[in-house]
């Protein structure tokens, strides 16, 4: 008996030992692969428009604030940029985006063998999948840490760039949850409950210079290619938001998303159907951590830029939304609402989102992050009508499968899925 429990000790040191290496070698081969770099690009100047085939995008009516008092007709616009942000219903909107892409049959700028731009390092147009000098992209939009002169030496002049923020506390603790894991110096963190531990005393655990720690501090000044490790009063913060604030035409906002995409179809000429849209990449309620006063007033504390960031936009956005009539607002919310509401009831079985354990396509399974299945997902609605089979189909589609049927190859995302599926992570 003895030998044999010795057996079974063995054999599961031996497996947590390969689990570790395995996990490690896949994690270092995911952050730190690099494209092949192309030296010394020329600066080949792109064309202000790359609009694919401009006649077929035919002007319509506009209420367009800009154009409305002169009765102008305008185009829907075509040349995109949006910053996608972690953790901020970006999934959701690149779902959108793709559509809209596919719909007028865009060229996007896609990363090569992985879904995003090799974050966290700086972005690079060698990083763009098959670029070569001049070449003109419609779209970009996957992750990536900006880098706003070489976006603008990918895109035309007529670029219109959007981007998506978040409330700095909620996406903390989101952050947290989701890439915990990754950052080394969590595992140190004692007990069960180790965001309210850390919150605590965030300086005792933080380490600037640790693995992945970027994750967990000002997360969204480092997306945009900023120092997230300043301190609150450092010119740079205020320097740094001024170049955001002068580069981007429309920060969106999580918590008021649908507001967020009536100010976008504005801005774009979209039409209302282009933003249709289901929650893409929610995570089941029970995964939520509820932030006490307390806990929230320190991941405030704690994320001080970002929430300085998220404030100067909340003010510019409510300026926006002035701007474009608050009754006029609330009516086309509610119109956006009772559609989503109708496509729901077209597309969803259930009507709802479900729990990873009960999506009974492999296609409808979303990424999850280590260690649990707590993104939740859809299932395809059986017999859907022939007139909404296609459309209901993308809308359901979480964003590595999309990419895919776009033509991304992720070998190097799928290959670390594979290698946590074989350790039961």
């Amino acid at each position: 008996m003895a030998g044999k429990k010795g057996r079974q000790w063995r054999s599961m040191c031996k497996g947590l030992v390969l689990g570790t290496l395995l996990t490690s070698c896949m994690i270092l081969l995911y952050c730190f692969s690099t494209p092949q770099m192309h030296l010394n690009l020329p600066d080949v100047p792109v064309p202000y428009s790359c609009a694919h085939r401009p006649s077929q995008l035919h002007p319509k009516s506009t209420t367009n604030m800009s154009q409305q008092t002169s009765g102008q007709r305008c185009t829907p616009k075509v040349d995109i940029m949006f910053m996608k942000t972690h953790k901020t219903a970006s999934s959701t909107f690149l779902n959108i985006l793709f559509r809209f892409g596919e719909k007028h049959r865009l060229k996007f700028a896609f990363p090569n063998s992985r879904n995003d731009f090799f974050y966290p390092s700086v972005f690079q147009r060698s990083q763009v999948k098959d670029y070569r000098p001049g070449m003109c992209f419609n779209v970009i939009c996957n992750h990536m840490r900006f880098n706003a002169s070489e976006v603008a030496k990918l895109l035309p002049l007529d670029t219109s760039y959007i981007t998506i923020l978040r409330d700095p506390a909620e996406l903390f603790e989101s952050s947290f949850h989701y890439f915990g894991r990754l950052v080394p110096f969590t595992w140190k963190i004692p007990g069960d409950d180790k965001l309210t531990e850390f919150l605590r005393d965030p300086n005792h655990y933080f380490d600037k210079e640790g693995f992945n720690s970027f994750y967990l501090k000002n997360l969204l000044f480092f997306d945009f290619g900023q120092d997230n490790t300043l301190e609150l009063d450092d010119p740079h913060v205020e320097k740094g938001i001024k170049l955001i604030t002068g580069r981007f035409q429309l920060v969106m906002l999580v918590e008021h998303f649908e507001e967020s995409l009536i100010l976008l179809k504005d801005a774009l000429c979209w039409e209302m159907d282009d933003l249709l849209f289901f929650k893409l990449n929610a995570r089941k309620g029970s995964t939520v951590s509820k932030l006490t006063p307390e806990l929230r007033a320190r991941a405030l504390q704690w994320n001080a830029i970002d929430w300085k960031l998220y404030q100067h936009f909340n003010q510019t956005f409510w300026e926006k939304v002035d701007a474009y009539g608050r009754q006029r607002m609330a009516e086309d919310v509610a119109e956006l609402r009772r559609r989503n509401t109708e496509m729901a009831s077209v597309c969803i079985e259930g009507g709802q989102a479900v729990e990873a354990g009960s999506i009974q396509e492999t296609a409808m399974q979303p990424w999850q992050p280590i260690g649990e299945k707590s993104i939740m997902g859809y299932n395809l609605k059986k017999n859907v009508d022939k007139a909404h089979r296609k459309l209901c189909r993308k809308m359901l589609t979480p964003e590595l499968q999309y990419l895919t049927e776009l033509g991304v190859n992720l070998w190097i995302t799928k290959l670390w899925g594979h290698v946590r599926d074989i350790i039961n992570w």
